[in-house]
C-alpha cells in the first residue's frame, strides 16, 4: 500500500484526506494543530509544522513515503516541492514553486519573460519604499509577498497612507517583505481558474468570473465564482495559451494550478496570483457539476500515477459557488439565506455544523453554497449582490456576557 503524506488537516482539507483513503492509500497527516478535524480521518498523524521544510523532510524520510501534497493551501506548497525534490518524489520544481510563492519574484519573472504586468517592486524597508513612491502612478496596491487569502492587502492613493498599510502587510508576511504595484484599471470581472496540467500540457481549465463583496473588510478576497466565464472565447483562449507558456518556462509537468487574472481596458491579460494547488471549494463543485474529480487527479500526480485520462468536458448550465465568511469576531448565532435564493437557485449547501452560540474569529470560512441559474444575466446579477441574499448573524461577545 502506497504511503501519502498530506500536509495539513484543516476543514478545507478533509475532503482530500477522505478521497485518498477511499482510493486505497495509507494516509499520514501533519501540521502543528493536533485538533484539526482532518487528522481523525488519516491513518497516522504527526505534530510537525507544514512550513518547516527540514522537519517535514526528516518525517518523510522516517516514514518512507511514496508521495506528498498540500491540498488547497498555499503555505505548504514550497515545503512539498522542497521535500519531493530532495527525495526524488513527484512534484513541481522547487525553484518554480518558490517563484510563484513570492510575489516580488513572480513579478520579476513575468517581466523577464515579457508577460504583461503593472509597475511593481518588492521591499523589506519602509524608507526605501517611501523614496521610490513618486515613481508609481496612483492608486497602488500594497501586498505581503507571501500571504494568501488577500491578507494584508491594501489599496492606497497617497504617501501618508503608506506606513500603516506597510505595517499591515508585514504582519502577514513570513519573509517580512512587501510589494508595491500599480492598480490595474480592469474591464469586466477578475478571472479565476482551476486548472490541471499533465506532462506539461494544459489538460483541464475551468475559467470563472470572480465576485467580491464591495464596502467590505474582505473587499479584495473573491467570495464567489460563477461560470461560464463571460469573456469572449478568443480572450479565454489567450489566457489558457499564456498559462501554457508560463508552465513551459517554469518546467512544470503534472499537477494542479489555481490562478487569478485581470483584463485591462485595452484587453491585456495580467496574472495577479498563481498557486500550485487546487482551489478547494471550486474544485469540489467542478466534480459536482461536471463529474471531473481534480482531487483524485491531484493525489494520483503526487504518487506518480497515470493522469492521462483527464480531459476537458463541455460546460452546460449557469453556476455559482459562494463562500460564506463572517466579517466580525463574536458569537455565532446562525446563517440566514433569503427565500428567493433558497427556492430558485440553491442546489447544495456545505455549511459548517457549528453550535449556537459559538465564538468565531473574524474572517472565518463557514461553508459554501452551490447555486444554479437560468441565464448568464441572472447568474451575474445575483452573484454580484450575493451578500444581500446571505447573512451571518454575529453578536458582540460583551453583549452575551452581560
Amino acid at each position: 500500500m502506497k504511503k501519502l503524506l498530506m500536509l495539513g488537516g484543516s476543514p478545507a482539507q478533509v475532503v482530500a484526506i477522505k478521497t485518498a483513503k477511499e482510493m486505497g492509500y495509507y494516509v499520514i497527516t501533519c501540521d502543528y494543530l493536533e485538533d484539526n478535524p482532518g487528522h481523525q480521518f488519516s491513518d497516522e498523524y504527526h505534530n510537525v509544522s507544514t512550513i518547516d521544510k527540514e522537519a517535514v523532510l526528516a518525517l518523510a524520510k522516517y516514514l518512507n513515503i511514496d508521495g506528498l501534497l498540500c491540498y488547497a493551501a498555499d503555505s505548504g506548497a514550497p515545503t512539498v516541492a522542497y521535500v519531493a525534490e530532495k527525495l526524488g518524489l513527484p512534484s513541481f520544481p522547487y525553484e518554480s514553486v518558490e517563484i510563484l510563492s513570492n510575489k516580488d519574484r513572480f513579478r520579476a519573472f513575468l517581466k523577464e519573460n515579457k508577460f504583461n504586468l503593472p509597475l511593481a517592486k518588492g521591499y523589506s524597508i519602509l524608507e526605501e519604499a517611501k523614496a521610490d513612491f513618486h515613481n508609481f502612478n496612483m492608486p497602488v496596491m500594497v501586498k505581503p509577498v507571501d500571504s494568501s487569502g488577500s491578507r494584508g492587502v491594501s489599496l492606497i492613493d497617497s504617501l501618508e497612507m503608506l506606513e500603516s498599510k506597510v505595517k499591515d502587510a508585514l504582519h502577514f508576511s513570513r519573509a517580512k517583505r512587501f510589494i508595491i504595484e500599480e492598480y490595474i484599471d480592469k474591464q469586466g470581472y477578475q478571472i479565476g481558474g482551476d486548472c490541471f496540467f499533465v506532462d506539461g500540457k494544459l489538460a483541464f481549465s475551468r475559467l470563472v468570473n470572480n465576485h467580491f463583496i464591495s464596502n467590505s473588510t474582505i473587499s479584495f478576497l473573491p467570495t464567489g465564482e460563477s461560470w461560464p466565464c463571460n469573456l469572449p472565447l478568443h480572450v479565454q483562449n489567450e489566457i489558457n495559451s499564456e498559462l501554457q507558456r508560463l508552465m513551459q518556462l517554469l518546467k512544470m509537468k503534472t499537477g494542479p494550478l489555481f490562478f487569478e487574472a485581470q483584463i485591462d481596458t485595452r484587453g491585456n491579460i495580467y496574472f495577479i496570483d498563481i498557486g500550485v494547488r487546487n482551489n478547494g471549494e471550486l474544485t469540489q463543485v467542478i466534480n459536482d457539476v461536471d463529474g471531473v474529480d481534480l482531487i483524485e487527479y491531484t493525489i494520483k500526480a503526487a504518487l506518480d500515477e497515470d493522469c492521462s485520462g483527464l480531459a476537458e468536458v463541455d460546460q452546460s448550465g449557469y453556476w455559482g459557488v459562494y463562500t460564506i465568511i463572517n466579517e466580525r469576531s463574536g458569537i455565532f448565532k446562525g446563517i440566514k439565506i433569503e427565500n428567493e435564493l433558497r427556492r430558485n437557485n440553491l442546489v447544495k449547501s456545505n455549511i459548517a455544523n457549528l453550535p449556537s452560540p459559538y465564538k468565531l474569529q473574524k474572517n472565518s470560512s463557514l461553508g459554501t453554497l452551490l447555486l444554479k441559474f437560468s441565464s448568464m444575466e441572472e447568474m451575474l446579477e445575483k452573484m454580484d449582490r450575493i451578500g444581500s441574499f446571505v447573512s451571518v448573524n454575529i453578536e458582540e461577545e460583551h453583549i452575551v456576557n452581560n
